[in-house]
């Protein structure tokens, strides 16, 4: 049912984002879009604003993850829409449904120089689905439905939109839009029924499933497909915690050995990509299931490629009738692996040394992280190891940069998790490099009084390069931070509290203490710089 209304651009806009599920606007402050503030302002829309605009667009993007539905970022003409673009591109590659509005300098006289005057849209249409510039008051309805029924659609992503400064001040009346209605992408039978015999009858079958498992509401169908093939799954990105660690068919440690023994690979909702070696798991033939025809992969041949509504694809996977194989020997075989593994992984995270290894801070956040926190990842080195040693209980509490890899999405994650979860621990792991991009916006999360624990790995280095570029020389530069540095003392002084770790046995009381504050509390834990994560760099 639609809505009419008379209202200026801020006012139309807004009724439409309302019809469309969004629920809270991420902001830094600007004279280009004040009438977005003002239609917010006067109906009590929430609004949270940041010190730096990527932290505003990576917000959105949490809660774009974390809830399925669309986040917004209203970003100033020129460098607000310019300094949110890195957000924005790593929306585009983790395929999160967010909305960026813009201000834009006055239509009529463009081209005379007006402040912030640039046509943003060349900048951002390589990593968005849509963008547009909306250039009258009476069209922003439809041009902000038809923007968000494109990041909502599979596969789905960011979206743009500016508005003229004469435009958004301008009043309209005219209908408002109902709210989506996505049409789901049905598979070819044909592909579906291919894809089920070949992992029903694979002798050594494995599942990795990614964040699309998760964006595309599809969990519970990706567990009933694993328990009636009977198929082991390994996850990455939001695919963490689709199944319990404690499920006979979850595992997380024994992926190598699992990668190079399998005789068909399963990969549902991620790429192909460097994550899991471009594809090519030797001799094992690749089942590449994935939510719309444009993400098959092109560099490899896959033996059978689904393509469209993951929960109806791996529902079909779940019903298949045809012949079984019995995987009980393989799954034995990975389940020793894994338990060898963990039993590694429990000695390395009781480490007493000082410097405190990497591997000690993960231990002991593993004993008081509850099953239902938001962990969110913002680093390189350190947020590696995070990765191997904590696994996620329940899907949707795992946020990470994505295959992009951009570092600085800790405050904004954060910030969206807060808002997302009131009452649930929100924990930011994040390297001492990571830390000098967002940092600031700690004084966004005390103003508005977002309580979260962030745990630094200050290491004094940029370790993803450092280790490398020694191997590769015999001499490492630009790969150097200032060692010890008190970034505890930054979130103090931004009003927030901290404490550095220096020693592995302070390490369990210092994290208490930052789950209590109910502050944001930064625990500056001063790792060892020659611990470094046992992983070549990948730069192909």
């Amino acid at each position: 049912m639609t809505e009419r209304i008379d209202g200026h651009g801020g006012e139309l806009a807004l009724a439409t984002l309302r019809a469309y599920g969004v629920r809270e606007m991420f902001t830094l402050s600007g004279g280009h879009v004040f009438p977005l503030y003002d239609a917010a302002h006067r109906t009590d829309f929430p609004l949270y604003d940041v010190r730096h605009e990527q932290s505003a667009v990576f917000a959105a993007e949490a809660v774009a993850k974390l809830q399925r539905r669309p986040g917004l970022a209203v970003l100033t003409a020129g460098p607000g829409v310019t300094n949110g673009i890195s957000g924005l591109t790593s929306a585009y590659f983790n395929a999160s449904p967010v909305l960026v509005l813009g201000g834009r300098a006055p239509q009529f006289r463009w081209g005379s120089g007006s402040l912030q005057e640039l046509d943003h849209l060349p900048l951002v249409a390589p990593v968005t689905k849509h963008a547009e510039t909306v250039f009258g008051a009476d069209d922003i309805p439809r041009a902000v439905a038809a923007a968000l029924d494109a990041a909502l659609t599979p596969h789905r992503g960011p979206v743009f939109l500016d508005f003229p400064l004469e435009a958004i001040f301008s009043t309209g009346d005219v209908e408002v839009p109902a709210g989506p209605a996505i049409a789901p992408i049905e598979a070819d039978p044909d592909e579906v029924a291919t894809a089920a015999a070949l992992v029903a009858g694979a002798a050594r079958p494995v599942i990795v499933a990614g964040s699309d498992v998760y964006a595309g509401d599809a969990v519970d169908a990706l567990r009933a497909a694993a328990e009636a093939l009977g198929v082991p799954v390994f996850t990455n990105g939001m695919g963490r915690g689709a199944l319990p660690p404690e499920h006979p068919l979850a595992f997380a440690k024994a992926r190598r050995v699992a990668l190079k023994g399998a005789d068909v690979v399963v990969v549902v909702g991620t790429p192909l990509d460097f994550r899991l070696s471009f594809g090519d798991f030797g001799d094992a033939k690749v089942v590449h299931i994935v939510d719309a025809p444009s993400q098959r992969a092109s560099h490899v041949q896959p033996a059978a490629a689904p393509a469209g509504d993951l929960r109806a694809i791996l529902t079909a996977l779940a019903d298949h009738t045809g012949d079984r194989a019995d995987h009980g020997d393989w799954i034995a075989q990975l389940r020793t692996a894994e338990d060898a593994a963990k039993a590694r992984d429990a000695e390395e995270m009781a480490a007493e040394t000082d410097p405190i290894r990497p591997a000690r801070v993960y231990g002991e956040l593993r004993k008081v992280l509850a099953r239902d926190a938001v962990t969110i990842g913002d680093g390189g080195d350190f947020v590696s190891y995070a990765g191997r040693y904590l696994e996620p209980a329940q899907p949707g509490t795992w946020l990470d940069p994505g295959p992009y890899g951009c570092l600085g999405t800790g405050m904004g994650y954060a910030m969206g998790a807060r808002v997302t979860h009131p009452d649930r621990q929100i924990c930011v792991l994040m390297g001492d490099g990571a830390a000098g991009f967002s940092l600031m916006d700690v004084e966004s999360l005390v103003r508005q009084q977002l309580p979260v624990v962030i745990v630094v790995g200050n290491n004094g280095i940029w370790g993803l390069e450092k280790h490398p570029m020694r191997a590769m020389y015999g001499y490492d530069v630009a790969a150097d931070l200032q060692p010890e540095l008190r970034y505890d003392q930054v979130v103090s002084a931004l009003g927030g509290a901290g404490e550095t770790v220096a020693k592995a046995a302070d390490l369990g009381p210092a994290l208490h203490r930052a789950f209590d504050a109910g502050v944001p509390y930064l625990v500056n834990v001063i790792t060892d710089p020659a611990d470094a994560y046992p992983r070549s760099s990948n730069l192909a």
